[in-house]
């Protein structure tokens, strides 16, 4: 439809001779025929109707509102009859707009047939986010191991983000300056109230609920921290933590299993270590160390101290632990019969040491000029 600059506005008539009434209607057929002018969308055939037929404010409304019922009664019958051979005007030019448009979109649909014997065109797709193609990298390694992938909500309850993962009630993992809660949640009980998971582990336990062993999961997913912004803290990030359950599993099991892990992710030569450390859902817990993948584990690269791992030569990476048996009480497995490890690790931080990233804060900017270089 092309717009006009003056669009028509129907007059009130103060003079109703023969003279002017045929001048009035040889404007609004001339407005109206300029009007009708093929359509270039549905929208602009839409807009012409709605301008010409509304039943209230339309122009042919406002034609019988303003000339018809404000004739004198002398004229009505001469105003009545044009007011009627306009109308049969508009209608008849409107069959076959109607008609051509129907036309149009038959040829359009004919246009648009596929030939199934071309060759399709392949649509262009973008790379995929350095931390997404970091996790799934990730998750293909504990895939080929025999792993399956279970997900869960972000918006947990406090049973399953600290209860059941063996949290005493004052840990202060539960305090709001590392949690982050929904507001309004006072009233409710303490395991019913709702917050933002700070760690994957949550399925873990709904994963158990719902299996018997053996369970051999990873669960990959974002998660939530009340941390202040900086290169190396994002109060969003991603984890991946695994769990495995059976009978006679060990720590040499968790131990076998994470080497072969590292090496998959990071290259043969690298090396692995286990410190004791502390967390409230395994015991006993480590941490777990790599041999720096920049110096070599030397701790000297181009001869001065690496930076990287502070001339130690190792990196601390993930943490892991045979699952405490008092988390098997919230699931419902016999921890006499069962044993099994768990581990975690932050996605963000294995892609900065991938791909020499120096600042967390980047892959949550949406920067192109950045994310274009992991195409």
């Amino acid at each position: 439809m092309i717009a006009h600059n003056m669009a028509y506005v129907v007059p009130k008539l103060t003079d109703f001779s023969t003279s002017s009434l045929q001048k009035a209607f040889d404007d609004v057929k001339s407005a109206f025929q300029n009007d009708l002018l093929q359509p270039t969308s549905e929208a602009d055939s839409k807009s012409f109707r709605d301008r010409w037929m509304s039943r209230k404010n339309g122009l042919l409304a406002q034609i019988n509102d303003l000339w018809l019922k404000a004739a004198p009664k002398e004229a009505k019958r001469d105003v009545g009859q044009r007011v009627n051979e306009f109308k049969q005007f508009v209608e008849q030019e409107m069959a076959k707009t109607r008609e051509f448009e129907d036309a149009a979109s038959s040829l359009a649909v004919d246009l648009q047939r596929l030939d199934i014997t071309l060759p399709g065109i392949r649509r262009p797709i973008g790379a995929e986010h350095p931390v997404i193609k970091t996790m799934n990298e990730m998750i293909g390694v504990f895939r080929n191991l025999g792993y399956s992938v279970e997900e869960g909500p972000e918006i947990e309850t406090d049973f399953y983000n600290f209860e059941a993962l063996n949290f005493p009630p004052n840990h202060p993992a539960r305090d709001t300056q590392d949690t982050l809660f929904i507001a309004g949640q006072e009233s409710k009980p303490l395991r019913d109230r709702l917050l933002l998971r700070t760690h994957t582990s949550p399925v873990q336990i709904r994963t158990m609920q719902k299996m018997k062993p053996p369970v051999r999961v990873v669960c990959p997913g974002k998660v939530h921290r009340n941390d202040a912004l900086d290169a190396t803290h994002s109060p969003i990030f991603h984890q991946i933590e695994g769990l495995a359950v059976d009978t006679n599993i060990t720590f040499c099991d968790l131990k076998g299993t994470l080497d072969h892990a590292m090496k998959a992710m990071f290259g043969s030569s690298v090396k692995t270590r286990f410190y004791p450390s502390f967390f409230p859902f395994t015991e006993p817990s480590a941490d777990v160390q790599i041999s720096c993948i920049f110096c070599d584990g030397k701790g000297v690269r181009d001869g001065a101290p690496c930076r990287n791992c502070k001339a130690s030569g190792w990196i601390e990476l993930l943490g892991c632990g045979m699952v405490d048996p008092n988390v098997y009480g919230f699931v419902d497995y016999d921890a006499t019969k069962v044993s099994g490890f768990a581990f975690g690790m932050g996605v963000e931080r294995i892609a900065i040491m991938k791909y020499g990233v120096d600042d967390i804060q980047l892959f949550f900017q949406g920067d192109v000029r950045f994310l274009e270089q992991f195409g």
